[in-house]
């Protein structure tokens, strides 16, 4: 039930937080949060991370059903046991789901949470790819951290 619940907790944030930006932003409009560190700026992203694959809307959302199935399916043999890892598994699913929405019915993914300092700048980004970045540190954590099974 753990999964299940993180899920529809992500999803329901990722997609209220959007379409609260669309709402009242316009596209490319930013907010400064914190000056010089943080803002919120309405940006539309036809690809994947960092924009790769722009315009290959379909594609990646094929590759989300795809992830999705797979996780789901096969999620005890990925993920070992434990509260920790049925979170992870929340977390990843709830992210592929909400930007999967938006991919199919926006045709992009509407990204607003935006990052810089001393002219570094992270692209921006939205709760979905936050929860899939947090599942997947959970599930390399775990995988690194866990103690080898005993030799027979």
């Amino acid at each position: 039930m753990t999964p299940l619940l993180v899920a529809l907790l992500v999803i329901v944030l990722d997609q209220a937080s959007k379409e609260w930006v669309r709402s009242v932003f316009s596209l490319h409009d930013t907010w400064p949060v914190i000056p010089g560190f943080f803002s919120l700026t309405y940006i539309r992203n036809t690809g994947a991370a960092w924009g790769m694959f722009s315009g290959q809307n379909y594609a990646l959302a094929l590759l989300a059903l795809v992830m999705l199935a797979v996780l789901v399916i096969f999620r005890r043999q990925i993920l070992p046991p434990g509260r920790l890892h049925r979170v992870a598994l929340g977390l990843l699913c709830g992210g592929i789901v909400g930007n999967l929405f938006d991919r199919l019915r926006l045709d992009y993914v509407t990204d607003f949470l935006d990052f810089f300092y001393r002219g570094w700048h992270f692209p921006a980004f939205n709760i979905a790819d936050a929860a899939i970045c947090i599942g997947v540190g959970i599930y390399l954590l775990g995988a690194l951290l866990a103690k080898p099974p005993p030799a027979a």
